[in-house]
């Protein structure tokens, strides 16, 4: 049997401290913020997480600090979309990464800033159990595709992010070529609701299921969003519903009843590292 916390966590990508943070006697640059998500993992001990928006300064710190502290993490580069993983639980098989395109044909513009929008894929093996499955992170295209007079507003937006799924989807099904119907999740930056093009396909053609839906002993009903960011640290977390939040996670071939929790971290200090909450799963299988 195997018992594992994956998780999923964009970080902000922040190297420096900000002239308005700086203002209100704050830092926010990388070599702070990164030791407060040391103590995320800490608190968490997540056997896996999933990376999103986290720069190679923040991964150099969050090394430095981990290797400090005597945490048992490796990582697996993926640029912005790291891996880090547990090395004396989990044996690592296999890993991809996969940058998605700036450009996409009939629609305008970039789909990729800061080559942040891709996928990592990793296959690894409980040590313990030797039960096999696939992990994937994955940070989606961020404007919006609904709303013209949107200060962010991008045609093609929604269809694309359903395109980088369609992405990630057909990495997973090559490796599960190789290993079997093993069970995979996926954990992301979304940046889209329940009710748009790219979850809908996710959960109805490559029939995965929201991890939400999947949990049998407890879920969370929020988005685990805030404003933390380049004007300084949130004075609280939004009260919105985990059906409008950016960060999800997916799951597929678990067996009945594997999910046991799904859940987001929110502690008060979490407000001043990032604007997206840690969000995991506890699954056994």
């Amino acid at each position: 049997m195997s018992k594992l916390r994956l998780m999923g966590q964009n970080q902000w990508n922040c190297t420096n401290n900000q002239e308005k943070w700086i203002a209100q006697g704050l830092d926010c640059s990388a070599e702070t913020r990164m030791k407060g998500h040391i103590r995320i993992f800490k608190e968490l001990a997540p056997d896996v997480c999933g990376g999103q928006e986290i720069n190679k300064e923040m991964q150099l710190f969050f090394m430095l600090y981990a290797q400090a502290e005597k945490l048992p993490y490796s990582m697996i580069w993926g640029n912005m979309t790291p891996i880090f993983y547990r090395a004396d639980k989990l044996e690592l098989l296999a890993t991809e990464y996969l940058l998605y395109p700036k450009h996409v044909e009939g629609f305008e513009g970039t789909f990729n800033d800061s080559n942040s929008k891709a996928c990592n894929l990793a296959v690894f093996r409980d040590k313990e159990s030797k039960k096999v499955f696939i992990f994937v992170t994955t940070h989606l295209w961020w404007r919006n595709g609904n709303n013209p007079d949107y200060v962010y507003y991008q045609a093609g937006s929604n269809e694309v992010r359903e395109l980088q799924l369609r992405m990630v989807v057909d990495l997973v099904n090559k490796y599960r070529a190789q290993y079997g119907e093993v069970p995979v999740v996926i954990a992301g930056d979304m940046n889209t609701g329940t009710n748009s093009l790219a979850l809908k396909f996710i959960e109805n053609e490559a029939g995965y299921t929201h991890a939400h839906d999947a949990a049998t002993e407890y879920t969370t009903e929020l988005s685990g969003y805030c404003s933390c960011g380049w004007n300084g640290p949130a004075p609280k977390w939004w009260d919105t519903p985990y059906s409008a939040a950016d960060d999800h996670i997916y799951v597929k071939d678990m067996p009945a009843g594997a999910v046991k929790r799904y859940d987001r971290y929110m502690p008060d200090y979490y407000l001043a590292l990032s604007d997206h909450a840690p969000v995991y799963i506890d699954v056994e299988f």
